[in-house]
């Protein structure tokens, strides 16, 4: 109904609802009528529940009877499940500024990016080349392949690394693989990690 649609998050309930008498909706959103305030609030207490004035500009006042706590939870609940979502699907841009990266800095990158993505964001890695390192951009491929290893369990690619000037972009977008799904796959890369059996070695036995 119109009036239970405008309820909002700040409104008179129980002995805050001065005014008398009131239009009164009941728990099983059945119209009772025109009844006192005091009326009201003793029926809402033999319900267990709470009066709430829900159109208070309406003459007189429209009030119902419900779960004021549950309510206000549920309202709680939904504005931050609104406020999450308007959060993720956004584009994340983490920048390098040299192909002269530590290993520490270059983690830390890596795993903001991993709570970018593990939100549902979209994540875009720029390295930008200086002076003479556009002699050296194999170096940057090298970084843009171990970000792809190490986010590969929670991204996929959209854009693979490539050039754009004297920068190189990769686009990572959000994928949370199953176990089932990255048992047969492996990242590019990570066979340099396996154990790689020795070859045999003869062993000469003394007659």
């Amino acid at each position: 109904m119109q009036e239970k649609n405008a309820i909002s998050t700040n409104f008179r309930h129980n002995e805050q609802i001065r005014i008398s008498p009131i239009r009164l909706i009941n728990d099983k959103d059945e119209q009772v009528g025109i009844v006192s305030t005091n009326e009201a609030l003793r029926m809402a207490r033999e319900a267990g529940m709470d009066l709430v004035e829900v159109a208070p500009t309406a003459r007189p006042p429209v009030c119902r009877i419900m779960d004021y706590g549950k309510w206000r939870y549920q309202q709680q609940k939904k504005e931050d499940k609104s406020r999450a979502s308007s959060r993720a699907g956004q584009l994340k841009e983490l920048k390098f500024k040299t192909v002269k990266i530590g290993d520490h800095d270059l983690m830390i990158k890596i795993n903001r990016a991993r709570e970018f993505l593990k939100e549902g964001n979209k994540v875009q890695f720029t390295l930008q080349f200086r002076g003479r390192e556009m002699a050296h951009i194999d170096l940057g491929r090298d970084i843009m392949k171990k970000v792809k290893d190490e986010l590969f369990l929670v991204s996929k690619i959209e854009r693979d690394s490539k050039m754009e000037g004297r920068r190189m972009t990769l686009v990572l977008q959000p994928d949370h693989k199953t176990a089932a799904t990255t048992k047969p796959t492996t990242p590019s890369g990570a066979g340099e990690r396996l154990n790689i059996p020795a070859r045999p070695v003869a062993v000469a036995v003394g007659s």
